[in-house]
């Protein structure tokens, strides 16, 4: 289940880096074409941008989704140890504690 969570992950972003590098490219190809355009070139270059700022929108979301979904397991599980367990929970809340403590005392 991890490895397909990989692949999608690994998917949406080689599809998010293309969409940023077009992004950036016609953002470019704006900028240098805008004091040269007329209305009806610039009204095409602005959709081609909008279009694009729209794929990389829809691929960040995509890309995103198994991060949260995964965050939402981990926090389910923590919570539910948690729960079940809740002066382990304490004693290691309290050890972590201490341990940071000290850490930062020695400086």
């Amino acid at each position: 289940m991890m490895d397909q969570e990989a692949d999608a992950f690994d998917l949406a972003s080689s599809r998010l880096l293309a969409d940023f590098k077009n992004l950036i490219s016609d953002s470019e190809e704006l900028l240098y074409a805008e004091p040269t355009a007329t209305g009806e070139g610039f009204a095409r270059a602005r959709a081609k941008f909008q279009a694009i700022l729209n794929r990389a929108k829809a691929a960040l979301a995509i890309a995103s989704q198994p991060v949260f979904d995964r965050t939402r397991q981990t926090a389910a599980t923590a919570n539910n140890y948690v729960n079940g367990n809740p002066w382990t929970a304490v004693g290691i809340a309290m050890s972590a504690g201490l341990l940071i403590g000290f850490l930062a005392a020695r400086r």
